[in-house]
């Protein structure tokens, strides 16, 4: 399977973040919430578009790529819905998902995800790529399950890319469910999941912080990234979080989001 699909999020005459755009294609499915959310933190209303696996997928062979464009000025939440299941085909073969944003100047994208559960002998390949311009804000989080419960994972390989103007800021790939790291005792700890979520916001933490099983790492470019490790997804985010709360915006970056 094969599917693609398209968002803008542009500012209306009203000052309002509205999507402009929208395609999408089985299950790939995007769905907009009515009506805009205004933030706490800013005048700016923010569009809401949740990311709905629509049919069991991806499977291998499937082929998965989203395209996200946040226009000068607007403020984007595109959110999962529910935890997405990575499989084997019938064929022999991996699946790949892409996800590629550009935010332009003065926008804002939150992409955050249901987490991803890597099943036995699936073969997967994630990458998340973001162009931003000089003054762009963007968030964007992964969650990863090794496996289901007692269930050996496939193998997963994720590669998260961030460049601001002409600046790379996140250049980060990992690979899980490798027999050979597998053996190295510093892979995961023993941890089943592991959540990372890179940060370029208003300000930067001036230095690392940690805490169990957490840890906020300012870049040398400008953003942090945080990373936290559990035995399941709920107390992987409850970490995330924590780790968020000390970030210099932490109370913007850990409110509700509806």
């Amino acid at each position: 399977m094969k599917a693609r699909a398209h968002l803008t999020v542009e500012l209306d005459s009203r000052g309002r973040s509205v999507v402009r755009e929208l395609t999408s294609a089985s299950p790939l499915t995007l769905m907009p919430r009515r009506g805009a959310v205004r933030p706490a933190a800013g005048p700016t209303d923010r569009a809401v578009v949740h990311l709905v696996n629509s049919v069991t997928s991806p499977l291998g062979g499937d082929e998965l790529d989203l395209r996200v464009r946040v226009g000068a000025g607007a403020r984007l939440l595109l959110r999962g819905v529910a935890a997405t299941l990575v499989l084997p085909g019938h064929r022999r073969g991996g699946s790949r998902s892409t996800v590629h944003v550009e935010v332009a100047e003065g926008g804002t994208l939150e992409y955050l995800p249901g987490h991803t559960v890597v099943t036995a002998r699936a073969e997967h390949e994630a990458e998340f790529r973001a162009e931003l311009a000089r003054d762009a804000l963007v968030r964007c989080r992964e969650v990863l399950v090794l496996g289901r419960s007692n269930e050996r994972p496939g193998s997963l390989r994720t590669s998260t890319h961030v460049t601001r103007g002409e600046a790379p800021l996140v250049r980060q790939t990992l690979e899980l469910g490798n027999s050979r790291l597998e053996a190295s005792a510093g892979y995961l700890a023993g941890a089943r999941v592991v959540a990372t979520e890179s940060v370029v916001w208003k300000n930067d933490p001036v230095a690392p912080t940690s805490g169990e099983w957490w840890s906020l790492t300012p870049l040398a470019a400008g953003g942090a990234t945080a990373t936290a490790l559990a035995p399941d997804a709920v107390t992987a985010q409850y970490r995330l979080t924590e780790a968020l709360r000390t970030h210099p915006d932490g109370k913007e970056l850990t409110e509700e989001h509806w």
